[in-house]
């Protein structure tokens, strides 16, 4: 074998095992993550309490208060 033949399957080797460790730890990462939520967030406009409801809800009803608010707008 060739002086730049045994280079290139070096660095070839090297490359492939970077990769692998990159997608163990993508993967790795990405499990241990929480999902993310779609629920809408809210507040009172009564006690300012801020909760969340389900995502196909317009108006929610406040579980301290009980009064009926719109969702909050970022």
């Amino acid at each position: 074998m060739s002086l730049s033949a045994l280079l290139a399957w070096y660095v070839t080797i090297l490359l492939g095992a970077l990769l692998g460790v990159g997608i163990y730890y993508g993967l790795r990462q990405r499990s241990f993550s929480p999902p993310r939520v779609k629920d809408r967030i809210f507040r009172c406009q009564e006690c300012k309490y801020v909760y969340t409801d389900d995502p196909d809800v317009d108006r929610s009803r406040c579980p301290q208060c009980g009064v009926i608010n719109e969702p909050c707008r970022f």
